[in-house]
């Protein structure tokens, strides 16, 4: 569900368009919300994916399990408030992603990878809880080659003060800046505020964006929920407070250089290149990943809600 504030009688000061993220379960109880694309918005900056992955709580024995699947043209970012994912891709990395952490994908021109819960961590069962966003590459960069990055918690930027924590997972924010490199101009954070808190987003970038996983918070006298993806206008200051204590992602960038397509965990610039990756993973072309033996066959209509992604 969404609503578009540029049309209203009174539109809201500083909103544009709110997103409230469905709810899917992808099997064995495990839940995402889905805040990108959406109908009424599909990118915000660079941010063309937006999933929320639980929390889930597996019983001893039961776990994560994305089998091998394909991407083109984006980067994922994956990162975890609390469990572990066990990262295989087929360039032969194998990185167990922790908390705090980010793991950057990066599939230009084609990778294929999995995301499963470790036999260890499997055993000893646990909770799941985290954000998968995708942000598709600028065309002078849709074919690069693929590549993993990953940085330790320790090794990202904290900004702390006034009931504030913020963890700079990608790009440039209140003077600091990521080690992580990217290819557009961006910024990606995780932020806790404390109640009563308040933070202000600066106006650096036209594209601005806040996806409320935990909490609520108040801008310009209106309260917003866990769930919620709030799209702001251009050109100010956008000052919030917390009414509660309130987790929530600041996402952005500058607008991307032309509209992108996405064909399930594909994403282009040109619908002809995302054909010829379909014919590639039909005729398992792309790099297998090592270890890994299954196939997903490719959905023959796009899936709404791709259970692999």
């Amino acid at each position: 569900m969404s609503w578009d504030f540029t049309n209203e009688t009174t539109p809201h000061p500083t909103l544009e368009t709110l997103i409230v993220a469905p709810t899917r379960d992808l099997g064995d109880g495990f839940n995402v919300r889905r805040a990108l694309p959406s109908a009424r918005r599909r990118m915000v900056g660079p941010f063309i994916f937006l999933d929320q992955m639980g929390p889930a709580v597996f019983r001893s024995g039961q776990g994560l399990d994305v089998r091998p699947h394909p991407h083109i043209g984006l980067s994922t970012v994956t990162y975890l408030f609390e469990g572990q994912v066990l990262h295989r891709d087929s360039l032969g990395v194998v990185q167990s992603i922790q908390p705090g952490a980010v793991n950057w994908m990066t599939a230009g021109r084609g990778i294929v990878h999995s995301e499963r819960t470790s036999p260890e961590a499997r055993a000893a069962g646990g909770r799941l809880y985290g954000i998968q966003a995708w942000v598709a590459l600028p065309k002078q960069h849709e074919e690069t080659a693929p590549s993993f990055v990953h940085h330790a918690a320790d090794t990202l930027p904290f900004i702390e003060g006034e009931g504030v924590r913020l963890h700079l997972i990608a790009g440039e924010l209140y003077g600091k800046r990521s080690p992580v490199q990217t290819l557009s101009d961006m910024f990606y954070a995780d932020a806790a505020l404390e109640e009563g808190a308040g933070l202000v987003l600066p106006a650096r970038h036209e594209e601005r964006g806040l996806y409320l996983v935990e909490g609520s918070v108040e801008i310009d006298g209106t309260e917003f929920n866990p769930g919620e993806l709030l799209v702001f206008r251009k050109g100010s200051e956008i000052s919030f407070q917390a009414t509660s204590p309130a987790r929530m992602m600041l996402l952005g960038g500058e607008p991307m250089d032309g509209p992108r397509y996405i064909y399930w965990n594909f994403v282009s610039s040109s619908k002809e290149r995302l054909e010829e990756a379909k014919a590639d993973w039909k005729a398992k072309r792309f790099a297998a990943v090592p270890h890994e033996t299954e196939f997903i066959p490719l959905p023959e209509e796009p899936a709404p809600h791709p259970k692999e992604g």
